[in-house]
């Protein structure tokens, strides 16, 4: 038996759970599925070249090729189940202000040396989360800690490193 391992920016939704996904991640999701559906035909003539080597027990360009064509299979239906359970995240906060899923927010923090640092956030769903980047999780300890509160408002984090304050600058 062989186990998919997840990719570092890669989830796995319990099945029949929504995948949350930006009206841009559900087209990148659709524009990936298309050319993979588009390479099966060459993964497939590839295996039936190689499997014409002869014996296939012994024949490595043959297990590769199959491999392959495995690995795009699996990888479609993947992609199709997420598809069938995408929701689409409105950008924007709350009608009431505050932050929600899909909302940027901008927030003010002190570093270990007491200097003063503005960041800003997308909140988007965990397949989507790329930190470095400025998109975190509404499942991540700092999305959880934001959902729902709005501007000039502070909120505590606990940390490896003991308690982040974090204030809310702007919601948009």
């Amino acid at each position: 038996m062989q186990f998919h391992k997840l990719k570092p920016n890669e989830s796995r939704e319990q099945d029949g759970e929504p995948v949350h996904l930006t009206p841009a991640g559900i087209e990148k999701l659709r524009k990936r599925l298309e050319r993979l559906q588009h390479s099966i035909s060459d993964l497939a003539a590839e295996a039936a070249r190689t499997a014409a080597y002869g014996d296939r027990s012994d024949n490595a360009e043959y297990k590769q090729a199959k491999g392959a064509l495995r690995r795009t299979h699996a990888e479609i239906f993947e992609i199709e189940q997420k598809l069938k359970r995408a929701v689409a995240i409105e950008a924007g906060p709350d009608s009431s202000g505050k932050v929600k899923l899909g909302s940027t927010v901008v927030l003010e923090t002190a570093s270990a040396n007491d200097k003063v640092i503005r960041r800003t956030y997308e909140i988007v769903g965990p397949t989507e989360t790329d930190p470095p980047n400025g998109r975190i999780s509404f499942q991540s300890p700092l999305g959880i800690a934001i959902i729902g509160h709005g501007i000039d408002e502070v909120v505590e984090i606990q940390t490896a490193h003991g308690t982040q304050k974090y204030k809310i600058l702007e919601v948009r």
